[in-house]
């Protein structure tokens, strides 16, 4: 039952906060108006695409694990119950913010428009604040020494190329 209840809450925490973040916002930024293309090469686009779609997949696969393997959301009201540090989260701390940064500069890229590479810094400017004044603190005091094995071995931002094992 707590993984059910972890799976609904993770799509609903899904759909109000990356999809805001990185669907809602760029759309009534750019209402997905194409414009010339970036350095005027059609392969910009395809770029664009490649990044959204790089993105998607670990944010999803991300609020799946914390559901299934955390037995929680990534929303602080229903935070997991297990640290989660397999999938994506054996590269990179923070999977799911480096996904919706890369969707929206995906977007930037893909309909050539420079708002949204303005947008996609402040987004994560935000998110590195948030993160190291509320979520690393809270992960430490949550989970202690784990966290910090955890966080010692995995970059918060830049993913590591070959996976981290426990």
């Amino acid at each position: 039952m707590r993984k059910i209840l972890a799976l609904a809450g993770s799509l609903v925490f899904l759909l109000i906060a990356p999809g805001t973040i990185a669907g809602f916002v760029p759309w009534a930024i750019t209402h997905w108006q194409f414009q010339p293309t970036l350095f005027r090469h059609d392969v910009t686009r395809g770029l664009g695409v490649f990044l959204i779609a790089l993105g998607f997949v670990p944010v999803v696969e991300s609020f799946v694990r914390f559901a299934l393997k955390g037995l929680g959301t990534p929303a602080p009201v229903l935070p997991p119950r297990r640290l989660v540090v397999s999938g994506f989260y054996r590269h990179v701390r923070n999977p799911m913010y480096v996904g919706v940064v890369a969707m929206i500069v995906g977007q930037a890229i893909l309909f050539a428009d420079l708002r949204l590479f303005a947008y996609a810094a402040m987004v994560w400017l935000f998110m590195h604040l948030f993160v190291v004044a509320y979520e690393e603190p809270k992960l430490h005091c949550s989970f202690g020494v784990e966290y910090d094995v955890f966080r010692a071995h995995v970059p918060r931002w830049l993913p590591r190329l070959k996976p981290w094992s426990a």
